[in-house]
Order: structure tokens, then C-alpha cells, then sequence
């Protein structure tokens, strides 16, 4: 597992190669990036979309991109700093957001599809959205 912020943290995935189709091993329990289930969604990204900014105030985000790639912005409000991040289907990689990070999210293929384990129940009270965030205009 690598840390590619103080707290952000990305990890291989597995790929189990099968004639019908591959499996694609996201987590389990033993993982150390599995921090509880709360919900999983999957969000369909048409090319060039863009989705975000999203805050968690308590979630923590575990995203895996199985179809397509997907680009990735996440901006540290206190240290100011915005990293940028693509995964997806040919560099297999997880990526764990704790709370406290803004996010968003971009297609750069003609379809992606994003999956989110989230330690904890989705709550409008938890989350904050935003379409502005240092300076960068997410529409």
C-alpha cells in the first residue's frame, strides 16, 4: 500500500484472469483498507463528466474504477494542496479518501464506472458539495 498524501492511500487490486470474463477483487475484510460497511454506490460517468466536489465530514471513501479511467482531483483544505490522481481498468489501483477531503471525479474514456465502499451511511448532514473549490470550477 502507498501513501500518495499523508493520508491518502492507493493499493493494487486483483485481477483474476477468466476465459468468460475476469473477476475483479475489490476488498474484504482482512484488507487494510477495509474500514466497515456502511453502503457501496456505483456512479456511471459519461465521457468528459465530471462529478464533485464532495466532503465527508466522517466517511471514509474506499473507490475502486473497474470500467473505463477516471481522474481524479482531491484538494487538502488545510494544507491547501490539490492532488490528481487517474485509475482505473489498466492500472488497477484503490484509492481511500478519509473524511475531511474534497473530491472530484472525471471520465476520461467513453464510459467509466466508479464504485464507493463507504465506511458508514450516506448522510446529507455528513456530506457537503460544492462546485467551486480553491479556485477550480467544477461543473
Amino acid at each position: 500500500m502507498k501513501k500518495i498524501a499523508k493520508l491518502i492511500k492507493l493499493k493494487d487490486y486483483k485481477i483474476i484472469k477468466n476465459k468468460k470474463g475476469n473477476i475483479i477483487k475489490f476488498l474484504n475484510k482482512k484488507n487494510k483498507l477495509f474500514q466497515g460497511f456502511g453502503e457501496i454506490y456505483f456512479s456511471e460517468l459519461k465521457s468528459k463528466q465530471t462529478k464533485g466536489w464532495n466532503y465527508h465530514k466522517k466517511n471514509i471513501c474506499t473507490i475502486i474504477v473497474p470500467i473505463g479511467e477516471v481522474y481524479f482531483q482531491i484538494f487538502n483544505p488545510r494544507t491547501k494542496k490539490l492532488l490528481k490522481i487517474s485509475i482505473g481498468k489498466k492500472n488497477n489501483k484503490i484509492i481511500q479518501i478519509p473524511p475531511g477531503y474534497w473530491f472530484s471525479f472525471k471520465s476520461k474514456t467513453k464510459n467509466s464506472l466508479v464504485a464507493n465502499l463507504m465506511n458508514k451511511i450516506h448522510s446529507k448532514s455528513e456530506t457537503d458539495k460544492k462546485s467551486i473549490i480553491n479556485g477550480i470550477r467544477i461543473k
